[in-house]
């Protein structure tokens, strides 16, 4: 057992995440290690690690513990989450292991688990067992023989096979401006561009687990003020940041607005169905109604699921989707292992962009002229029991709709709709909502938000 007590806390339903050394150091990471093994049978795992300056420390400690019950490990160092799902399913490891709190600010750290093919391990399958075993104090002993660590690099591999997503020889030269806030973008992105004739600025590209600039999460304003600056002053074609981790992507167009994820997986799915007449795209619950009317349009079948990429990978194996998209910049790819990545979206972007002769801007045009989306509203309720009630009371409310209950409640009108959801792991309610014109949308946004608010 770890030397102190376990917070159940850190096991989310995706991902184990915690703030370090308080709720989540070496000891605990060590555990985890022995866990996944035992919880895989042992076998190849791969590991790495993003620039956290707590990372390199949980990542020995972690590989410890795996070995320690008998794992063989390689070891490929600093690198991003999608290059750890590249690495597990091309190179046929029965898991992987992924050091990283993603988006979160410098003081927290955690893991990202995966099966063989890179498959998630979640909340209802691997972590809470994981989890069980580390509260329950039955971990299993060391194995009688410890396993082996080899390290290796997949850098070259991993950019060989993103690029093979585009024809890199249509992109043209657009004037483009990349933020990697001192994360693993600062890693990736050079090795994709410099392979393009895009003119490129590049802002945040030393990887520095301090975050001394902004902290790596575009999705919040404050975080995008540099490249929003940046691309209106060079009046730029397109901006692109990531995450920490460099597993999403999130764009600005060239009048420095914030691109909804929603129009970016519209965007795409116009892109692969270029490409591939006929293939099957899933969405999540919240988007607009753009995905689908795009989809329809390129003459694709468009698929709604619940939100969760353990949801939306499992639905794609299932449908033989070619590409799968999230309103939060979480794109999933077929020829991908059917994972997420953070640098296929901007390269096919490009490629679309070049291939219509037009700037981002001018892509979205036509989308933001139709639908008017609020983008995704939270609020704090008292309790995860409070939100049972908003949504009880929600459904009662428009019950006079087309009411579902895939992932909260969904609610469609033939002028407006809604999706409200509660937080996986806070008592937290998600609004996005979208209607026909920009003033039944504010009008219906601050009426549904009275409701949960009230």
């Amino acid at each position: 057992m770890s030397p102190r007590p376990v917070n159940p806390d850190i096991f989310k339903a995706y991902d184990i995440r915690a703030t370090y050394p308080d709720q989540i150091d070496e000891g605990i990471a060590r555990d985890i290690g022995r866990g996944f093994a035992a919880y895989l049978g042992t076998g190849r795992l791969a590991v790495s690690r993003d620039m956290r300056l707590s990372s390199p420390s949980l990542a020995a400690a972690f590989i410890d513990g795996a070995v320690g019950q008998g794992a063989t490990v390689v070891d490929y160092g600093l690198a991003g989450t999608d290059m750890l799902y590249y690495a597990v399913a091309s190179g046929g490891f029965d898991g992987g292991a992924m050091i990283t709190a993603s988006h979160n600010p410098k003081q927290y750290n955690g893991m990202k688990l995966v099966r063989a093919g890179a498959f998630p391990l979640s909340g209802d399958a691997g972590i809470s067992d994981i989890r069980d075993m580390i509260l329950g104090g039955t971990l299993p002993p060391p194995a009688a023989t410890r396993g082996t660590v080899t390290t290796a690099g997949m850098l070259a591999d991993y950019v060989k096979h993103v690029m093979g997503f585009i024809d890199p020889s249509v992109i043209a030269p657009f004037d483009v401006v990349l933020d990697a806030g001192c994360g693993i973008g600062g890693l990736v992105a050079p090795e994709l561009f410099d392979r393009l004739p895009c003119r490129t600025t590049r802002l945040c590209f030393t990887i520095d687990g301090n975050f001394p600039t902004h902290e790596a999460n575009p999705l919040i304003e404050e975080n995008r003020r540099d490249i929003v600056a940046e691309v209106k002053r060079r009046k730029a074609d397109v901006g692109i940041a990531w995450d920490g981790d460099a597993d999403r992507c999130f764009f600005i167009d060239g009048q420095g607005e914030f691109v909804p994820g929603d129009f970016i997986t519209a965007l795409l799915a116009e892109a692969f169905l270029i490409k591939h007449p006929g293939s099957t795209i899933i969405y999540d619950l919240r988007a607009s109604y753009a995905v689908r009317d795009v989809v329809a349009r390129y003459g694709g079948t468009a698929l709604m699921n619940r939100v969760g990429h353990a949801f939306i990978k499992r639905r794609m194996r299932e449908e033989n989707a070619i590409f799968g998209g999230e309103v939060t910049g979480h794109y999933y790819f077929r020829d991908n292992f059917y994972a997420d990545n953070g640098f296929i979206p901007a390269l096919l972007l490009l490629e679309l962009m070049s291939r219509k002769k037009q700037t981002l801007a001018g892509l979205l045009a036509p989308l933001r002229a139709k639908y008017f989306i609020s983008g995704e509203i939270n609020t704090k309720v008292a309790s995860m029991s409070v939100c049972d009630e908003k949504i009880a009371a929600l459904t009662t409310r428009y019950r006079d709709a087309n009411v579902y209950q895939l992932d909260g409640v969904s609610v469609e009108y033939p002028d407006w709709h809604f999706n409200v959801r509660p937080s996986n792991t806070e008592p937290l309610l998600r609004l996005n909502l979208e209607g026909k014109t920009p003033e039944l949308m504010t009008e219906k946004r601050d009426e549904v938000l009275s409701i949960i608010r009230g």
